[in-house]
């Protein structure tokens, strides 16, 4: 095996003494997936104690045998360690090598209860019988032909990746996506980096335009070549859709792509960056349109004709002749109200005429004011009035949610609309729609541009379809602000629920939520011993560092003596992924009170993080082929080290991902606000802080707030508390979907 030279090594004395020495990977105690940094402890042949190496390499497992080139030198705290400047693998020569070797994950199939069994078998010979004669491997109890062939595949695509991981390494990316490029391009994938670096940001998930960047520079690419400028141009605007935006003004794009494209010996001109989007507009990479004060818009074309056709879709749908009967619905709303001894104020009662014949309505309101009992009796209307009725939410714990309030099955909008992973569309459209003639959608402030449209197109011209959701929470995640857009139009008929019933009223939760939302300072109860309410605030200090210690506390003593159970009832939000009490720390502190390590449960580290059976976990993007998307929470069940598996359980739907997919998950003992939506739980602990003072507004406060049903606990700074209050300013979204609702329907 050739040597490999360590990639972006530092610069070392040319006087340093270098030597090689050689050994068996005991055990890793540091190793990045990004950069390939490592340290690792050693056991050299003859000595007593193990070895310190420290080093990037492009992939490293205990059980290797490796070749070692490099310097010592004298950490001034961990003392006496070996800086490797290049190294080369070597087949294990001891038994317990082989072992360590073949049982470290490097190849599915093998584990480290079947690479005992098999070293057992063959000994010093194993390694030569896998490569020359693998089919002996049947010798070994319990190896069938179907493990064998699985063996020997991931035996020969190991050596490959090995080559793509050094191949990428030395250009400066992370090993953490080569199994990934090489799935996606096979024996392709050295030629695909070289030939078009570019194309790895639009192919795998995770790789972004600067890597790409870094790449293409290095294989020659040069910085003032339209490929480049293009490159950038599409991923300012992705970027844009990750802020929520379905465009950007031609002047912001500019400006943003020029930030992005400059290096240390290339400023990009604005007239080149110009003629880029002319020439893009020309060959339909990128549409240009004129609002009513002349400003130029750019979009992505998926963006603009989605945002245009959805428009028109509802136009369609609104011009569609109706037959309304208010006075039979009257009628039965009083048998109704009778029989149930209940009644509908008069803002229900208008929602329920306005929802029996409308092709399309809105209902939205805060907590408390009744949207779950108007939605009930709308759905008890329609099944009096013959109607097929469909549920539907955009996560699943929302559509459990909506199934449990009405009685009937409530499904996620991906389900309703029938995804099919092969084509990666819907099966319900426009030419084959949805078989139900009344359709009901909760949480429909999550709605994106995209899905909004996919769902509009798939109503049937003569059904109903009625959204339901909270104008006040965040917008979605996804691109697009479309429930108030829809709402702001003034073209689609909206009842707006504002009366907080007396029971609702009782919720300190429901009250702090309509005092923010009208601006006012929420009254909060201070925690104690013993609460009488269920909001509540835990001061944690001024300090972040506070903070955490006190949701320790919490989590650790206070809520299992309220008879809550921390794995399963209590959900840590945060208004951002970094920083102390962001969700990245806060999922390690977390993990470690709630599900720490045991010999029990098995652990397996990818990208930095340790994932372990028990854990809660969250997908981060809509993976279309295993039916789970962006948001759905569930728990790691099996850790198959065999397989190279991870087996989550969703709700009552066990999802199988490969090593190579970990990437797609995240640890969910802590979540950001955003990602909450459309949940509920038991128990919120919300952290809140002026470092966060980016992202502190009051719709921010109001759908954290929201999110618990029994309990919340608000920590942090009172400042704070006041700053997310006084901001109304939601990020602006550059939407047009408004506009063009009104154009449509003048």
């Amino acid at each position: 095996m050739s040597t490999t030279p360590l990639p972006n090594q530092q610069q070392v004395n040319a006087t340093q003494s270098y030597e090689s020495i050689t050994g068996v990977v005991e055990r890793l105690t540091y190793y990045s997936e990004e950069s390939g940094y490592t340290v690792a402890r050693l056991q050299r042949p003859g000595a007593k104690e193990l070895t310190t190496i420290t080093g990037s390499f492009a992939d490293i497992q205990p059980g290797q045998t490796l070749q070692l080139t490099g310097f010592w030198r004298e950490h001034p705290q961990y003392g006496l360690q070996f800086q490797v400047v290049n190294y080369k693998e070597t087949k294990p020569a001891t038994l317990t090598g082989i072992e360590k070797y073949l049982g470290s994950g490097l190849i599915k199939g093998v584990g480290p209860v079947t690479a005992k069994r098999i070293v057992a078998h063959f000994g010093l010979c194993t390694l030569e019988i896998i490569e020359t004669q693998i089919q002996r491997l049947a010798e070994v109890n319990g190896i069938a032909k179907k493990r064998i062939a699985m063996i020997q595949k991931a035996w020969n695509e190991q050596s490959c990746i090995k080559e793509v991981m050094v191949f990428l390494q030395s250009h400066g990316v992370s090993t953490t996506y080569a199994v990934k490029i090489y799935k996606q391009y096979g024996d392709k994938s050295i030629d695909t980096v070289t030939h078009n670096p570019y194309q790895l940001a639009a192919d795998i998930y995770g790789i972004g335009f600067l890597t790409a960047d870094k790449i293409a520079r290095n294989v020659g690419v040069p910085a003032d070549s339209e490929f480049r400028y293009c490159a950038g141009m599409t991923h300012v605007l992705s970027e844009a859709a990750e802020d929520g935006h379905c465009y950007l003004p031609q002047t912001e794009l500019i400006e943003n792509v020029i930030k992005l494209l400059t290096t240390a010996d290339h400023q990009p001109k604005e007239d080149a960056i110009t003629q880029t989007i002319k020439d893009m507009a020309l060959k339909d990479e990128l549409i240009r349109e004129r609002d009513a004060d002349k400003t130029l818009n750019c979009y992505k074309p998926t963006y603009f004709h989605t945002e245009q056709n959805l428009a028109q879709l509802v136009r369609h749908r609104l011009t569609y002749p109706t037959n309304p009967d208010i006075p039979r619905v009257r009628a039965w709303l009083e048998r109704f109200s009778s029989s149930r001894q209940v009644s509908l104020s008069p803002e229900q009662q208008q929602a329920v005429e306005t929802a029996a014949y409308s092709r399309f309505t809105i209902i939205t309101g805060g907590p408390g004011v009744g949207k779950t009992f108007c939605t009930s009796t709308i759905v008890s209307l329609w099944k009096a009035m013959g109607k097929s009725i469909a549920l539907a939410a955009p996560t699943g714990r929302a559509a459990q949610r909506l199934g449990e309030m009405t009685g009937l099955e409530a499904k996620t909008i991906h389900r309703l609309l029938d995804f099919d992973p092969r084509t990666r569309s819907f099966k319900r459209d426009r030419t084959n729609p949805l078989p139900y003639s009344a359709i009901i959608i909760d949480e429909a402030s999550m709605l994106d541009l995209f899905l909004a449209y996919s769902l509009v197109e798939a109503v049937a011209d003569n059904a109903q379809l009625l959204l339901v959701g909270d104008i006040d929470q965040l917008p979605s995640v996804g691109a697009g602000n479309v429930l108030a857009d829809l709402i702001n139009s003034l073209k689609v008929p909206v009842i707006r629920l504002t009366q907080v019933f007396r029971q609702a009223a009782t919720s300190k939760i429901i009250t702090a939520a309509h005092q923010i939302n009208r601006g006012q300072y929420p009254q909060i109860e201070s925690i104690s011993d013993t609460p009488q309410s269920d909001c509540l605030w835990h001061g944690g200090g001024f300090e972040p560092e506070h903070g955490v210690q006190a949701i320790s506390e919490l989590i650790a003593d206070f809520i299992p003596r309220l008879g809550f159970h921390p794995a399963t009832d209590v959900q840590v939000l945060s208004p951002m992924s970094r920083g102390l009490v962001g969700t990245r720390n806060l999922n390690n502190v977390l993990q470690q009170l709630i599900n720490p390590p045991s010999p029990e449960k098995i652990e397996i580290t990818r990208g930095g993080t340790i994932f372990r059976t028990g854990d809660r976990i969250i997908q981060l993007t809509n993976d279309y082929q295993r039916e789970v998307f962006n948001g759905d929470v569930g728990f790691i069940t099996i850790i198959d080290t065999e397989e190279q598996e991870v087996i989550v359980q969703y709700q009552e739907r066990d999802v199988t991902y490969d090593y190579a997919d970990m990437n797609e998950l995240a640890l969910a003992w802590s979540v950001s606000i955003h990602k909450s939506q459309g949940s509920e739980y038991p128990v919120v602990i919300l952290p809140l802080y002026t470092q966060h003072y980016m992202m502190l507004t009051r719709n921010l406060l109001y759908t954290g707030l929201t999110r618990a049903k029994k309990l919340a606990i608000i920590i942090g700074s009172k400042k704070a508390i006041s700053m997310c209050v006084r901001s109304t300013k939601s990020q602006e979204r550059y939407t047009r979907l408004q506009q063009r609702l009104i154009h449509e329907l003048q």
